[in-house]
């Protein structure tokens, strides 16, 4: 295997993966208040492995374009950046129980996938458009975690 696919590969697992043993959803998360237009909770693992599977396939088709403008470097930054910001989500809403802190997180992630979207269409345009899904699902997800954390005043962490 190449380094593109292994690379792209290890990505989208640790997203998911890491996300998916960050994600605890206890008795606290129940009582909390949240919308009427909350998808149901076993929709969010399939639609993370897609958005996370398609947005490594872009990382894939990106390669090439990348190495010969000598631009891989920036490639595998603007996924490591947004790998970090994705990982540092779950953490603060899950795990420290901070839908606050969560809130103030999002617009990294969202930025960073942003970033994404942008510069990959000068490496490949269908790249670019592969992480449109991701750009929308974050979107949602920012609009969920602000209505939640409106919901649920005061700020803070809950308690267990």
């Amino acid at each position: 295997m190449t380094f593109p696919i292994i690379f792209a590969i290890a990505w989208a697992i640790i997203l998911a993966g890491g996300g998916g043993l960050l994600t605890s959803i206890g008795s606290w998360y129940y009582e909390l208040k949240k919308p009427s237009w909350q998808p149901p909770d076993w929709l969010f693992g399939p639609a993370w492995t897609v958005i996370l599977s398609l947005a490594a396939y872009a990382f894939w088709l990106s390669w090439a374009a990348a190495e010969a403008a000598g631009e891989t470097g920036l490639l595998i930054a603007l996924y490591a950046i947004n790998g970090v910001f994705h990982f540092a989500w779950s953490p603060l809403f899950f795990t420290l129980k901070r839908l606050d802190w969560a809130l103030i997180e999002v617009p990294f992630l969202w930025a960073s996938v942003l970033a994404l979207a942008i510069f990959l269409r000068d490496w490949s345009v269908l790249a670019s458009w592969l992480i449109v899904p991701y750009l929308v699902w974050v979107s949602f997800a920012a609009c969920l975690n602000w209505k939640i954390v409106q919901l649920n005043k005061p700020f803070g962490a809950r308690s267990t």
